[in-house]
């Protein structure tokens, strides 16, 4: 699994803490840069939404070590928005999003996240890596006039080269010491080479300037009625949807490495208060970047320090820092974050493909390919989600099935084991001979389970079969919620539940 993938020490070290939060900055600048000029937002709301995101995940999330800030699967979805009414409704929505994931973390719902199978966790890991290495072939291209073109001739070498040593650095240096994330020392050493022997290669300043201010307090100038609510609710429920989905996936992918397991409700709380932020101080929002938190993991942090040195070193860069930020050369950043893809992919899932259900390859693919082919994060997951479960039900449903025999009294009995639901009706219906049982019959649900109203449905359509071969139907062993649930459905059913002294159970055990 991933713990194969980074050698992590159990002890903090702050200087891994304060270097790896220097070497997430330089990865996230470029990134946040990139998805803001994407969906047509001034390069310092990206910057604005890496540091609010940063920070105040870092302090009150819920997962130390996550790294949260403007990523792209958030930001797609308000593009259309961005480009029919302007940054001003981005604003509102991103506020808003933010207040519906609070209410998810107010009413603890966080914990869903558990529903999503280890197939859809291998398919959502597998195609954020491809996605992440794909993203950095961008950088092979530059722009002539308002056409993008690839790179040819000596700059495409000169790229190529940079970035095929920055990918050494990071796979070497740490055979030699892990004091320093060999990511910083790539960067680092990058920066350097290209400064010192003046090479002209693409950097930061080819993308967008990033020198500014502190991000402003601004309420979003939109109105307030019910048609701009109506206007900007469905972009922000998707982009709440999205947010927490990646990063409670992310989270659960990181308990994994720790080894530990971090709090879903409370990184939901802070992931809605970062964003409701973000929209009062002129941020894109986000959420839960697995990219950076990869390089922060591998370079050693395990305590939430990094994070909020991250977060602080974006904020210098766009005060004072940014004609040097600007220098950095993009191979290096390239580099970075493609080894980040190589780490990131389960590798694991390849090796055991051939041990695996077919369903479950399916659906890990599935999830995967959506990933890559749509970018659409939270659709592949709930498409994942509802296909492992329509599996489950179907393996649930084939389990049902009676034991059937007749006592001294001549009453038929069938005991029936499995779980009675909308899967397995038919399959239970089919267990009886209404027309050869005897007149009367007893079902005994000591190892069965009524799970819904189909299951109720059923007993309704046997009653009646029963009944109109007067012919007399009893329920035994029925646990406490089943009988809840058939009192509660009294008007629909009407079935006699035996008290007999011999089967009676005290408790709900079965």
């Amino acid at each position: 699994m991933l713990l194969r993938l980074f050698d992590f020490k159990q002890k903090l070290n702050y200087k891994n803490e304060i270097l790896a939060g220097f070497t997430v900055a330089m990865t996230m600048i470029p990134e946040s840069l990139s998805f803001a000029i994407l969906a047509g937002f001034s390069p310092l709301t990206g910057l604005y939404a890496a540091f609010i995101m940063g920070l105040v995940t870092a302090v009150f999330g819920g997962r130390p070590g996550m790294v949260s800030g403007g990523a792209g699967a958030t930001v797609v979805v308000l593009i259309a928005l961005m480009q029919s009414h302007g940054v001003e409704y981005v604003f509102a929505a991103v506020a808003l999003a933010g207040f519906l994931q609070l209410l998810v973390g107010i009413f603890k719902l966080g914990k869903f996240i558990r529903l999503v199978p280890q197939p859809v966790m291998y398919g959502f890991v597998n195609g954020l890596a491809v996605i992440i290495f794909m993203a950095q072939l961008e950088q092979f291209k530059v722009i002539e006039g308002d056409v993008s073109t690839w790179m040819s001739g000596t700059p495409l070498y000169i790229m190529l080269g940079l970035v095929s040593l920055t990918i050494t650095i990071v796979w070497l240096f740490p055979k030699l010491t892990k004091a320093v994330p060999s990511s910083l020392i790539a960067i680092i050493v990058i920066f350097c080479l290209v400064l010192g022997f003046r090479i002209d290669t693409k950097t930061v300043k080819d993308i967008a300037s990033i020198s500014g201010g502190f991000p402003p307090f601004h309420i979003p100038q939109v109105p307030l009625n019910f048609e701009t609510l109506q206007l900007i609710f469905p972009y922000a429920l998707v982009m709440a949807g999205v947010g927490l989905i990646e990063s409670l996936l992310t989270l659960n992918v990181v308990d994994e490495i720790i080894g530990n397991r971090g709090k879903s409700n409370k990184e939901s709380i802070a992931q809605g208060s970062a964003n409701m932020i973000n929209g009062f101080f002129s941020g894109m929002g986000g959420c839960a970047m697995i990219a950076q938190t990869f390089v922060n993991l591998s370079a050693g942090s395990r305590a939430r320090l990094s994070g909020v040195i991250a977060a602080l070193t974006i904020l210098m860069v766009v005060l004072f820092g940014a004609p040097i930020i600007e220098q950095v050369p993009m191979a290096a950043l390239v580099g970075v974050m493609m080894m980040v893809a190589i780490g990131t992919f389960e590798w694991v899932s390849l090796r055991i493909i051939n041990k695996m259900p077919k369903s479950d390859i399916f659906v890990g693919v599935l999830v995967a390919v959506i990933t890559v082919l749509l970018h659409n994060l939270a659709l592949a997951v709930l498409a994942g989600v509802i296909i492992a479960a329509l599996v489950f039900a179907w393996e649930s449903a084939k389990r049902i099935r009676a034991n059937k025999y007749i006592d001294d009294k001549g009453i038929k009995h069938y005991e029936i084991y499995g779980p009675l639901f909308f899967g397995s009706v038919m399959t239970f219906l089919d267990k009886f001979d209404v027309a050869n049982d005897p007149v009367e019959v007893v079902i005994d649900f000591k190892e069965s389970r009524i799970a819904d109203m189909s299951g109720i449905s059923a007993l309704n359509k046997l009653t009646e079969r029963y009944a109109q071969a007067n012919k007399k139907l009893h329920l035994r062993h029925l646990s406490e919620d089943c009988r809840t649930l058939l009192k509660n459905a009294a008007t629909v059913i009407d079935v006699n539940i035996l008290e007999d002294p011999t089967y009676r159970i005290p408790s709900d055990k079965f």
